[in-house]
């Protein structure tokens, strides 16, 4: 036996996890693919990786050697190699135990100066106290100064030496000795001609000369350090348009300073973003002239040189994967977004998720198993993604502590998913959800290595802002991937271990707050995606206030209070026929005293589609009263357009109506139809089958949403294949993507009726269908209309004859009869159609002869000879007709003849006429 009872969530729940783990079987290929994605990403990564590393071991990138004998090739033994042999590239794999030491610099900005003339250097100030400022600052750089001749590197610390040369990473090799930039002294008046000099210094084992010239400083009073800012600003300007930086070597605010105590702000040459800052030679400068100030001309405080720490040899390392990460993982992992939403896309494009909702699928197991399919295929995504890159060896993913790293891509994908499920309910086009989602994920790695990642590395952008941006989750993704690069580099080059989970407490690691971000977005989302879900999703007709039900006032549930509200007003009849005034009596009176007999009862029911781009709005569906008992079939004819499909659309919940009621086993459409679902079978006007499943495993999937459950959902699935001729010759079990047209067709009224439903709708079941089929489905729809409602529509009179118990004619909108076939023929049908061929001498003497039978025939045909007329039966005896026609014979010669009754077709034509006619009319 049928278990009568909805499903239970554990039911459904285990029909879909079926369906799709059969379905994903199909495509296990693809999926294969998917997840292998990461296998193939490691090792082109290795490959990349091996080629950087065997680069790394060639000559040019290790430390500088030379051969003892000066010859160009010799063994290792018989090489010096060391930093001096080195250029600023080999020099980071050199042993340095003894670092050189380098006379401070001043940093100058990019000078051009012309040959034999000083060049000149402007310097500005400021203070509350002018001179005290003028006087402190005309002891900063001396008159005049020259190097010792005896010792010229031991003298220069004692000399303002300044430098355009760009500063290095390190201070093992100073780039103003070794670059072909002069060194300037710094000083307050030059010679009349510049012309320089060189002087020799030395490098361990390698001894050279370097150029020097005088620079002049000039200083100049600003009133304060706005004006400062403000010229430092169009200086700048004026340097770029002129081809160098700036003219302006430093700045001083000595605020409040006075002989008790310095308080300065300096301002330094910053246009080098990249190696160190000679900021310390500015202090030094101003602290040495406030000595000089306060305790005379022979005070000093002696910057002597600068020397870096000594490193042990280091060979250069390059982790590929960490120098990618930030835009390559990016990608990586937002590949999967795409493939969630044009899935989920895709079943809200061809309306399988409906379908499946009108055969009693609830939401809560659509989500939770959609949700866990997807969770499952992430999970097992980034799981390949981790260990293939960690088998191979990638810094990226062994060096950081792998619990952060499951963490922080478990809340991302669910995250992801979320968005994804969020974003679907927008898009209606596969297409359309494709490009714009793979435009999102290149779009976000690229913005995030060129736009965001600046902004993280500048230390002065405010961290509010670059929280804010986070709140994007592609921003959010690209930041976690940067802290893990940035650690797995640093752990690389120091021989240390990459994140650690006392390293989120850092201020500057900023893995803490995204993960804090993306953790408080996927509930957000998720709720948010579950509630617009609700609202928006097509056949759920929530309201957008649905979740405060159980606050809200109840509405009247009984049917009799709502006809009882109606008692005493008028309502006209549709057109004043009387068939259609008795169903809606019908109605009334069921509405005052409902019963179980009548499964289907629709009141007033109306559908409007409001008129767009200047055209007036239409009712698809006009006034509708119908009652439909269990054990009819009730057909629905009218030509096209005339609201058959919408009224179909608003009682399996596709469309709401825009007024009236329509009641289904007691339930309100409008507000009832997760519960109608459980007890209600649908064959669409189109098939909604997917194209990789069987058969068989369709009508498995539907019989378990209906509640069959072992044996009896066997049997009920092998009954409902054989009687539609899908069972024998391994139909039953091939993909449906290879079915014909009408075998879709058949599957699909199978379909409608696995599980008993009590209510079914088919729209036009036997198209495309050939005679033995149809046919056959016939025999089918008899045996199922038993103890069950149907509703059908069709354009065949053959079949609405066949198969409806009554017939409802609709004509825009408007039902125009109601009632049985023979009813409806003899009502709308009380003629005969006389037809007669002969030549076209003799079409007066039939006419004629018509006319002797009755005066009141009508002719409705005429071409060629053949002619064809209506009688009214009253007035018309078959054995006068005859006789006549025998009488006809003798005088000339008739072809053919022939006296038929009304036929469904000749009514529907009739009532289509009329109702046609009438309306022009109003």
């Amino acid at each position: 036996m049928v278990d009568p009872s909805p499903a239970s969530f554990f039911t459904q729940t285990n029909a879909l996890l079926r369906k799709n783990l059969t379905f994903q079987k199909r495509n296990v290929k693809t999926n294969i693919l998917l997840i292998l994605f990461p296998l193939i990403l490691s090792v082109l990564l290795i490959s990349l990786q091996s080629l950087v590393n065997h680069q790394l071991t060639q000559p040019e990138s290790k430390c500088g050697c030379v051969c003892r004998d000066n010859s160009t090739t010799c063994n290792d033994s018989d090489k010096l190699c060391g930093v001096q042999y080195s250029d600023q590239t080999q020099m980071a794999a050199c042993a340095i135990p003894q670092p050189h030491e380098w006379p401070p610099l001043f940093q100058l900005p990019p000078v051009y100066c012309k040959e034999n003339v000083s060049c000149a250097f402007n310097m500005l100030f400021t203070s509350d106290n002018q001179s005290f400022a003028q006087n402190v600052s005309d002891n900063m750089f001396p008159i005049e100064s020259y190097p010792d001749d005896i010792d010229i590197m031991a003298s220069l610390p004692s000399n303002v030496l300044g430098s355009d040369a760009m500063p290095g990473a390190n201070n093992f090799l100073e780039p103003a000795f070794t670059s072909d930039r002069p060194i300037f002294y710094l000083q307050t008046q030059c010679p009349r001609y510049n012309f320089g000099y060189s002087f020799p210094y030395q490098i361990p084992g390698n001894a050279s000369e370097k150029e020097v010239r005088c620079g002049q400083v000039i200083n100049f009073w600003r009133n304060s350090s706005s004006d400062i800012d403000t010229e430092l600003y169009k200086g700048n300007q004026r340097g770029k348009s002129e081809g160098r930086i700036n003219d302006i070597v430093s700045a001083f605010d000595f605020l409040n300073s006075n002989e008790d105590g310095l308080n300065v702000t300096v301002w330094y040459n910053s246009t080098r973003k990249v190696g160190l800052l000679r900021i310390p030679r500015s202090v030094n400068l101003i602290s040495n002239a406030y000595l000089k100030f306060l305790l005379g001309p022979d005070t000093k405080m002696l910057f002597e040189f600068v020397k870096e720490i000594p490193k042990p040899e280091t060979p250069i390392r390059l982790e590929v994967a960490s120098l990618l990460s930030g835009l390559f993982f990016t990608w990586v992992v937002l590949l999967l977004f795409p493939v969630i939403l044009t899935s989920l896309v895709y079943e809200k494009q061809q309306k399988l998720r409906i379908m499946m909702k009108m055969h009693g699928l609830g939401d809560g197991p659509y989500w939770m198993i959609s949700y866990g399919y997807f969770l499952a295929l992430s999970v097992i995504y980034i799981l390949c993604f981790v260990t293939f890159g960690s088998v191979f060896g990638l810094k990226f993913f062994t060096l950081n502590d792998y619990s952060i790293q499951f963490i922080f891509y478990f809340i991302y994908i669910n995250l992801q998913i979320s968005m994804a499920f969020l974003l679907s309910s927008f898009y209606s086009n596969v297409k359309t959800a494709t490009v714009s989602s793979y435009i999102g994920v290149f779009g976000t790695g690229l913005l995030g290595s060129q736009f965001f990642q600046h902004f993280i590395q500048v230390s002065s952008f405010a961290r509010e802002w670059i929280i804010c941006m986070e709140l994007y989750p592609g921003f959010a993704l690209y930041r976690g991937l940067y802290e893990f690069a940035e650690s797995a580099t640093n752990g690389s080059n120091s021989g240390t271990n990459g994140m650690r989970w006392q390293d989120l407490s850092d201020s500057a690691n900023g893995m803490k707050e995204v993960l804090i971000i993306m953790s408080s977005e996927w509930v957000v989302v998720l709720c948010v995606s579950y509630y617009i879900d609700q609202v928006l999703s097509t056949g759920s007709g929530k309201s957008p206030l649905f979740f405060l039900k159980g606050f809200q006032k109840k509405p009247l549930s009984s049917l009799k209070k709502l006809a009882i509200q109606r008692q005493g007003s008028e309502v006209l009849a549709q057109m004043e026929k009387e068939d259609v005034i008795q169903e809606r009596e019908k109605v009334e009176q069921l509405l005052l005293e409902p019963t179980n007999d009548h499964a289907i009862v629709c009141d007033d029911l109306k559908k409007f589609y409001p008129g767009r781009d200047g055209n007036p709005g239409k009712f698809a569906v006009k006034e509708l009263f119908l009652a439909v008992p269990r054990g009819e079939c009730f057909g629905m004819l009218g030509p096209n357009g005339a609201g058959k499909t919408s009224f179909i659309s608003m009682m399996i919940g596709l469309t709401k109506p825009t007024s009236g009621a329509a009641y289904v086993q007691g339930l309100d459409v409008r507000t009832h139809m997760d519960r109608i679902y459980t007890s209600m079978g649908v064959c669409p006007q189109h098939d909604l089958l997917w194209e990789s499943l069987t058969g068989r495993e369709h009508l498995l999937f539907y019989g378990r949403l209906k509640n069959l459950k072992g044996s009896v959902l066997t049997h009920a699935v092998e009954e409902s294949l054989k009687s539609l001729n899908l069972f024998y010759g391994g139909v039953a079990d091939k993909q449906c993507g290879k079915y014909s047209g009408g075998m879709k067709r058949r599957l699909s009224v199978a379909i409608s009726l696995i599980g008993d439903p009590k209510v079914v709708y088919m729209d036009e079941p036997s198209t495309g269908l050939d005679p033995a089929s149809r046919k056959c489905l016939w025999n089918v729809i008899k045996l199922a209309k038993q103890d069950r409602a149907i509703i059908l529509t069709t354009h065949s009179m053959e079949e609405a004859d066949a198969l409806c118990d009554r017939l409802g004619i609709f004509v825009d909108g408007s039902l125009q009869c109601v009632g049985y076939p023979k009813e409806l023929k003899g009502r709308y049908g009380g003629t005969y159609v006389f037809a007669m061929t002969t030549s076209s001498d003799h079409e007066k003497d039939v006419e004629n002869m018509v006319q002797r039978l009755t005066p009141n025939a009508n002719k409705i045909y005429h071409l060629s000879g053949t002619q064809k007329f209506e009688l009214p039966k009253e007035e018309i005896k078959m054995a006068n007709v005859f006789r006549a026609i025998e009488a006809a014979k003798r005088n000339f010669t008739v072809f053919a003849w022939g006296l038929s009754d009304t036929t469904l077709e000749d009514v529907f034509i009739k009532v289509a006429r009329e109702a046609q006619a009438f309306d022009t009319l109003t």
